[in-house]
């Protein structure tokens, strides 16, 4: 039934079938169950030179999505997010059709507290729902929560590990050039640390779809200040490595 709202983006269907539906589809089941999602076209690129990555399935059409297993952990996944809920989340929707039930993200993001160093990890413990595509799956809310016990095996590694991090929520948007100075202050005051454009999709479906789902965001540029400081964040090529090799340990603790 359809819950009617003034404002379409906020209507809401509880009813769990759709026209088009990937889970109808019957589409071949992936390998394994573990996947890491990352916004590192760099590392994969990499990866790809030094042959350490072998092709799972190819999604054709359009707009092609590849996803590969590592060849010396064939039991993981990997695949390169698209920007946006609508892509990034709506794929992943399509990959848990294929099985997929544990999901790892890990990307960069806008810092809305200069002191949040370039490279810094965040665990996401949430997101502000600034966005349209989670309202289709949930019901409205401005906050959207992780699991907590997946964030605990998350912190659990970090601190057996001597890994430093910091916890929070994220701000999730559509609209990248939108992040005027009054609404940076404003998700800042809400609790938000960092502004990315994928995080309320992804949770509100590893929710509606009850998969396990984690996430961990780098400290990239700088929103903060009156001008946009890049910080050069997305050509740390070490960090970005290292996170996705950190990814593929955690997505084995879920």
């Amino acid at each position: 039934m359809i819950t009617k709202n003034e404002f379409p983006v906020m209507e809401y269907d509880d009813d769990k079938d759709a026209v088009v539906n990937p889970f109808k589809w019957n589409l071949e089941p992936f390998s394994t169950d573990k996947l890491i999602i990352t916004f590192f076209p760099d590392v994969i690129d990499d990866l790809m030179k030094n042959n350490q990555l072998e092709l799972e399935r190819n999604f054709g059409g359009e707009n092609p999505v590849y996803v590969y297993r590592f060849k010396d952990q064939p039991d993981i996944m990997i695949t390169l997010g698209y920007v946006g809920c609508p892509a990034c989340a709506g794929n992943l929707e399509v990959f848990a059709a294929c099985g997929a039930k544990k999901v790892m993200f890990c990307g960069g993001g806008g810092v809305l507290d200069k002191t949040i160093k370039v490279g810094e990890l965040l665990v996401v413990e949430g997101a502000i729902r600034d966005e349209g595509f989670s309202y289709k799956y949930l019901e409205p809310s401005r906050y959207i929560f992780t699991d907590k016990d997946i964030t605990k095996k998350i912190t659990s590694y970090l601190e057996k590990h001597k890994i430093p991090y910091i916890t929070g929520i994220t701000w999730t948007t559509d609209a990248m050039f939108r992040e005027t100075k009054a609404l940076v202050e404003q998700r800042k005051s809400e609790g938000a640390k960092i502004v990315e454009m994928e995080q309320s999709g992804c949770i509100a479906m590893a929710q509606y779809r009850d998969f396990d789902y984690g996430a961990i965001i780098y400290g990239g540029d700088d929103v903060s200040q009156e001008e946009w400081n890049t910080r050069s964040w997305d050509k740390r090529k070490g960090i970005r490595y290292n996170l996705v090799m950190l990814c593929r340990e955690l997505v084995k603790e879920f």
